[in-house]
């Protein structure tokens, strides 16, 4: 008798990639729908994307691209991204941002940052974001990309440099591919300068036309995202970059249409939204990152001139359903040397569970991620638990536990722990399901 042929189970070959590796769904709960599995365990569907779980990592600058301005691979993501970005999503997180990219060459926080701003399907920008879109795409998690520009904070040197020279930064000249005449702010002038002593550039005011093609850039740089298959686009509004400073009061002295009135200060963000939406697919979800509060209360300069405050984004907040963001990515700070933060372990999940109330108050959709010192599954899992229960609670269910997010954004938690998502199930006894290739050590 002959032997009996051996039958392959049914494990299919991952989609768009030139070489084998099956297709893998690290991260997603086996039994989504059981009451018992904790909300951070169920799927979160935002437009036309469904992410397999609510753990997000959030961008995270790597400072590892090419910086020769004259070579075609500036800005290109290389094969460092792809082992970096690609094993979180073989660890199963379920939306992993690209870091910070830039949408011109002078929006670089350094000149080792990742931009998009070449034209073309052909260009080594869009060839580096294709491949680290694809791969990830093959281990069952969406990928996002963040779109930004970093105004007066660009042309340094990677921190790493600054760490050594025991310097907060340093600036980026000609010679390390730096811009220093071309750094740019709403305001411009030495007292624009981000932080004290010669560390940083002064920016010059960018004209009215500048700021105008400042939004077509995004655009652009969004509609070659989507062309690359990425799932979610970003526009970083915090921390002190060129969105951000053109929101805040503090930084924003221009007398033009783009400054003044919040309605001025508001229409650079609001504009690039639109614009951006105009140009990505009806069923592509659109994420916006702002700084909650500039920590410039009782402080004197925001006296003299006012700051972004929290009454300033839940004003905010009423204009992103018109413009078509979906979700709001909350975090703090980083627009002026005299803040004051006394950061523990809930103050920027506070913030946003804040937002998330007065978003639900005015019967708005906009969905909210919280994002600081989150390390914990006790404390990730308490954050969301109940998010995806609320359109069909009453208030009397309701007036117990309210989570403070939709989904929880992580970043050097993903750096310590790589595999947190697996290690966070394991914890809350939420059986998932693991790369293929890994189950023999993960089982």
């Amino acid at each position: 008798m002959g032997s009996t042929p051996f039958t392959s189970p049914t494990i299919h070959r991952a989609e768009g990639l030139p070489y084998f590796t099956p297709a893998n769904n690290a991260g997603a709960a086996v039994n989504q729908q059981d009451p018992n599995t904790p909300t951070l365990f169920r799927p979160l569907q935002i437009r036309d994307v469904t992410l397999k779980n609510r753990v997000i990592v959030a961008p995270m600058c790597t400072y590892s691209t090419e910086s020769d301005p004259t070579s075609p691979a500036v800005g290109a993501l290389t094969d460092f991204h792809i082992a970096h970005l690609g094993h979180l999503a073989t660890k199963g997180a379920g939306l992993i941002f690209i870091e910070a990219t830039s949408i011109q060459p002078n929006g670089r926080i350094s000149p080792n940052d990742s931009g998009l701003w070449q034209d073309g399907t052909d260009s080594e920008q869009f060839k580096g974001l294709r491949r680290v879109v694809d791969f990830v795409h093959s281990q069952g998690a969406r990928i996002g990309i963040q779109l930004a520009h970093a105004g007066r904070k660009a042309s340094t040197v990677a921190p790493w440099l600054a760490a050594q020279a025991k310097q907060r930064g340093i600036k980026a000249d000609e010679s390390v591919g730096g811009w220093p005449s071309n750094v740019v702010g709403p305001s411009g002038g030495e007292e624009q300068i981000w932080a004290p002593g010669d560390q940083f550039w002064a920016p010059r005011e960018l004209e009215t036309v500048e700021v105008e093609e400042l939004v077509r850039a995004f655009a652009r740089s969004a509609e070659l995202a989507a062309q690359a298959g990425v799932d979610v686009i970003e526009i970083h509004g915090a921390h002190g970059y060129l969105i951000h400073q053109f929101l805040s009061p503090i930084t924003n002295r221009r007398t033009d249409k783009y400054g003044g009135s919040f309605e001025n200060r508001t229409r650079l963000l609001s504009e690039v939204a639109t614009a951006i939406r105009a140009v990505v697919p009806s069923g592509m979800p659109l994420f916006l990152r702002i700084s909650a509060t500039d920590w410039l209360e009782n402080q004197a300069v925001a006296a003299r001139t006012g700051s972004w405050d929290m009454p300033s984004s839940i004003q905010l907040t009423k204009l992103l359903p018109d413009l078509g963001i979906d979700f709001l990515d909350v975090s703090s700070g980083g627009n002026h040397k005299s803040q004051r933060i006394e950061p523990h372990t809930n103050y920027q999940i506070d913030l946003a569970g804040q937002i998330r109330q007065e978003i639900h108050a005015a019967k708005h959709t906009t969905l909210v991620g919280a994002v600081g010192f989150i390390t914990e599954a006790e404390s990730a899992r308490d954050i969301v638990q109940g998010a995806e229960e609320e359109a069909q609670a009453t208030e009397a269910i309701l007036s117990g536990h309210k989570p403070k997010a939709d989904a929880v954004l992580m970043a050097r938690q993903f750096l310590r722990e790589p595999e947190w998502v697996l290690t966070a199930a394991k914890k809350l006894d939420v059986k998932v399901s693991l790369p293929w290739q890994f189950t023999r050590g993960l089982l």
